[in-house]
């Protein structure tokens, strides 16, 4: 009796567990309690999404319209490396820990799965179509340019300033260390047209989001709709000379009302007082003559 009791303590031992109904080699949860649990944190997911607000990841918000549908596609565009970057490193991560090496044994060695690979193929070519679409709107919006705008302004640039004209004639001329200012309406489109007289400029203003070429000879036509008054700082992007770095100018967004006033007072201050009128560089033809001159026009402030 004692040797069965011994022969059945050893059995139970060394018996292995599988045999027995109802054990398992290993713990596993039950699949409804990990169901459960992935869609908890989906509504807690949702639910902090929702007192979010979406960061800027690193751009301007956008002073104008035009700007707005450039941060917006930007923002678009983060959220989207987001999510396949992120799938992607948590493929990768689970490949490490699902795959990691647990014997000298060389593991089923498997290849041509079609649906995999057809999988991967296509998710890659409509999410560049999707955003390839929304850029393409985003680039329609922002090119669109209004038959009846709310003012228009010619804008030259040379070496190294900014002429702003006017459709009365008033002109806002600035070089080097006197930025000039371009004085806008809000709430209204504004055309721009924009030349050069000498070299490749770059019309550029950060809190726009927004820059355009301004090239001899081959004018561009924009419009800028501002939101809200302020100043925003403008400069030139393209490396244009000696002096490129004090390239500068101002936009200054003042209501339409205080916009007309301005006019009215640049205008009369023009008549009254001729000399006070500012005048380009020597070496720089005037916007009349629709013609350019390379010649150094910071000569007059440096003396070089």
């Amino acid at each position: 009796m004692g040797f069965d009791s011994v022969s059945a303590v050893d059995s139970s031992l060394t018996s292995p567990s599988d045999g027995i109904p109802g054990q398992t080699t290993e713990t596993v949860p039950p699949r409804r309690s990990r169901r459960r649990l992935a869609l908890a944190v989906v509504v807690a997911t949702g639910f902090l999404l929702t007192g979010c607000q979406l960061p800027t990841f690193g751009a301007y918000k956008g002073a104008t319209t035009q700007g707005r549908t450039e941060y917006h596609l930007w923002q678009g565009f983060f959220i989207a490396g987001i999510v396949v970057g992120g799938f992607v490193l948590l493929l990768i991560i689970w490949a490490i820990f699902r795959y990691r090496r647990k014997t000298d044994e060389i593991p089923t060695q498997t290849q041509y799965h079609t649906l995999t690979e057809i999988t991967y193929t296509v998710v890659p070519i409509i999410i560049v179509l999707v955003l390839f679409v929304f850029t393409v709107l985003a680039e329609n919006k922002v090119d669109a340019t209004p038959a009846n705008p709310g003012t228009r302004i010619h804008v030259w640039a040379f070496q190294w300033g900014w002429e702003f004209e006017y459709p009365n004639g008033v002109k806002v001329i600035g070089q080097t260390t006197n930025d000039p200012t371009m004085v806008v309406p809000t709430g209204t489109e504004v055309a721009v047209t924009l030349e050069s007289y000498d070299v490749l400029h770059g019309f550029y203003v950060p809190q726009f989001n927004f820059s355009r070429y301004a090239s001899p000879g081959y004018p561009t036509d924009f419009d800028l709709d501002v939101i809200h008054e302020g100043d925003y700082r403008g400069q030139c992007t393209q490396l244009c000379g000696l002096y490129h770095s004090l390239m500068f100018f101002n936009v200054k967004a003042v209501s339409q009302a205080d916009y007309a006033t301005w006019l009215r007072t640049e205008l009369a201050q023009a008549k009254a007082h001729p000399s006070s009128v500012s005048h380009l560089p020597s070496g720089v033809h005037s916007s009349s003559s629709g013609s350019a001159s390379s010649a150094n026009a910071g000569g007059d402030l440096y003396g070089d």
